[in-house]
């Protein structure tokens, strides 16, 4: 068993320096889903690929059975413009793989196709396992796992016409946590608004200057605190980043001040509640633009976080949106690397979490796998 691990995770090494080496921004992630499934179809996985989303399933399938997801993400963010280092260059050096993706999430992404090649052969399991390489995870598309979890295809290979939709589904989403559980995640809603006044000329004090408005209802958003407060995620967080008017001159007094509002709602509230009390509260007009990054949560009863207590894990709500916002289904996230490093110039992770993460997961799915 250590020695398939040990080379799995030299394997994996070797194919995230492969993806670093291949830009894959978020809608041009063509090459990288190559490569992935070249990897995957050299390991007689029998790969399948949606778009630039990539999926395997265990042998011996049956949808009669639960299933456990292995998701994680082959796109990239652009590199700032701090970086020093060429992010397209996987450049291993003092125990440390840099290079654009390397934490964020190729990490995660290889460990877990490597977990899931330990146990996709065998025999008689009480799970079956699906990798899902997917895409658009950093601009939350729909091009990614939301495309491919409605995807026909997939869901005839996965599906018996007499199962329920995912009924018996969960999800390890690897995304880089420091291999602890992030059991609870905040939901994203971003908010257009718009003030509207009565235009006018700014000598003569006529009109209805529409910035006046809006500063009072930006106040609102800056003091009001929701009354429910997660034990894991905190409390609704709204802030204001953006405010803007048509106007070119100085003497007009605006009729339109637009704003944009990010609000970050933890797992008692949905985002129809916070719509609510926002509307009843200010004078603004307020339009979401999506309600799709809901917040999500997986019980400590879960059988998935059971295990992971198990092995000695701690877990916390995660501040970040994942693609666990989009799955109908329990998700657990965890993975290899830290948050911290994404995104950021030179980004890297230590060779040694990698490792870790390949018998993390392997560890981890022994305990509902066999």
């Amino acid at each position: 068993m250590g020695e398939q691990i040990d080379i799995l995770t030299d394997e994996s090494i070797g194919l995230l320096k492969k993806l670093i080496s291949i830009p894959s921004f978020s809608k041009e992630e063509d090459k990288t889903a190559e490569a992935i499934f070249s990897f995957l179809d050299s390991h007689q996985a029998n790969p399948y690929r949606i778009g630039n989303n990539v999926f395997a399933l265990s042998k011996n399938f049956d949808p009669e059975k639960p299933v456990v997801l292995l998701n994680s993400h082959h796109d990239t963010v652009k590199p700032n413009k701090g970086y020093t280092l060429n992010p397209f260059d996987p450049l291993e050096k003092d125990s440390k793989l840099f290079g654009l993706g390397s934490n964020d999430a190729g990490g995660a992404l290889v460990s877990l196709i490597a977990a899931f090649l330990f146990y996709s052969a065998k025999e008689d399991l009480k799970y079956n396992l699906v990798i899902a390489t997917t895409a658009e995870e950093e601009i939350s598309g729909k091009d990614g796992i939301e495309m491919l979890l409605k995807n026909e295809e997939f869901l005839k290979l996965t599906h018996n016409n007499n199962n329920q939709l995912f009924k018996g589904w969960t999800a390890i989403v690897g995304e880089p946590t420091l291999l602890q559980m992030a059991i609870a995640e905040r939901g994203l809603m971003v908010l257009d608004c718009i003030a509207n006044g009565v235009a006018g000329h700014a000598a003569r004090e006529e009109g209805e200057n529409s910035i006046y408005i809006a500063i009072k209802d930006i106040n609102w958003f800056q003091s009001y605190k929701f009354d429910k407060v997660s034990d894991l995620l905190g409390p609704v967080k709204m802030s204001v980043t953006v405010i803007e008017t048509d106007n070119k001159a100085h003497n007009v007094v605006p009729a339109q001040c637009k704003y944009v509002v990010d609000v970050r709602v933890n797992e008692l509230y949905g985002f129809q509640e916070v719509l609510d009390t926002i509307g009843k509260n200010v004078k603004s007009e307020v339009v979401p633009r999506s309600t799709r990054l809901r917040s999500t949560s997986i019980s400590l009863d879960h059988p998935l976080v059971k295990a992971g207590i198990k092995l000695g894990k701690s877990y916390y709500g995660s501040p970040t949106t994942s693609d666990k916002a989009l799955m109908p289904f329990p998700a657990l996230k965890i993975g290899p690397g830290d948050s911290a490093r994404s995104h950021s110039a030179n980004e890297y992770i230590f060779v040694d979490e990698i490792r870790d993460g390949v018998s993390t997961y392997i560890r981890l799915l022994e305990k509902i796998l066999l």
